[in-house]
């Protein structure tokens, strides 16, 4: 592995591959036609394209804290499950990113959960030699969205395969959980951006120091493929106001020159981005250490 890694302010942060899967392209692009998107992006035989599980360590010298953001699909599942979703541990993985950086899973203090679905949250809890669900990072504080948290833990028929109980169930009963409210700041240069469309309360964590902007855009911009207006998932509950939300978020990070951390691309990690007669476009593509 060559993951990347920057200090900017009193925070430290470092990029954490947790493994590699795929998904079925329609449902990736929604109405978007294979013809259009199959240009820009693999696709295998059963129309799957690649995804990364690429989540986010972030250390802060002001308070101690060292928040994980997200943590991967983990391990708890079966062989079909593996089979059709083509989960790849041999690529990356969480245990062996957090050791590349110097970390335990002791060391996390905090999970920040964007939110609840499988391949975000699985690597919370494992299965133990004895077949029990054991939690990974032990010492660490939970934050979910209090809307997010009854959404998961009460899924509507569509959304339940992705909030899977093994996952949820955990979480939902740990003692160190903390339910909180949209718009949460974790603590100064540290908030989250709520959005509802994908599912409802996703928050996206956002580091604002020293003039810079580094935004998580978990899965209301997937990848950078994702940055045409109409480029919506099929997965998405309520896709007219993701698209209302990803045109009032990428139109600040046109203007304020955000830095956006790509959680899903299989070959971006950082992306800065332009609008060119009404269009966005990818600006810069880096690695967190681009960043100065």
């Amino acid at each position: 592995m060559n993951l990347s890694d920057l200090s900017i302010g009193p925070f430290h942060l470092y990029t954490i591959e947790t493994g590699r899967f795929r998904l079925d392209g329609g449902a990736m692009f929604g109405v978007v036609p294979k013809t259009l998107w199959s240009r820009y992006i693999d696709v295998d035989d059963k129309n799957r394209i690649p995804m990364a599980m690429r989540c986010l360590l972030i250390a802060s010298e002001n308070t101690g804290k060292t928040y994980l953001v997200d943590n991967g699909s983990g391990t708890k599942f079966n062989e079909k499950f593996e089979k059709i979703y083509q989960i790849d541990h041999e690529h990356s993985n969480l245990l062996d990113s957090l050791d590349y950086h110097g970390f335990e899973p002791e060391d996390i203090t905090d999970v920040i959960f964007s939110h609840l679905h499988f391949d975000h949250c699985g690597g919370t809890t494992y299965y133990d030699e004895n077949g029990n669900i054991a939690h990974t990072f032990p010492n660490a504080t939970y934050h979910v969205t209090r809307q997010h948290l009854e959404t998961a833990t009460n899924p509507n028929a569509r959304e339940k395969a992705s909030f899977l109980a093994d996952n949820i169930n955990p979480i939902d009963n740990w003692d160190k959980l903390n339910v909180v409210d949209e718009n949460h700041k974790y603590e100064e240069g540290l908030d989250a951006i709520p959005v509802n469309g994908h599912t409802i309360s996703q928050q996206l964590p956002r580091l604002s120091v020293n003039g810079k902007t580094i935004l998580f855009t978990a899965d209301l911009l997937p990848t950078h493929v994702h940055l045409p207006l109409p480029w919506v998932m099929g997965y998405d509950m309520y896709p007219v106001q993701t698209l209302e939300e990803k045109e009032k978020i990428l139109d600040r990070a046109v203007e304020k020159e955000w830095f956006l951390y790509l959680e899903h691309d299989a070959n971006e990690e950082v992306i800065t981005i332009k609008k060119e007669n009404g269009k966005y476009a990818v600006k810069d593509t880096l690695k967190l250490n681009d960043i100065d």
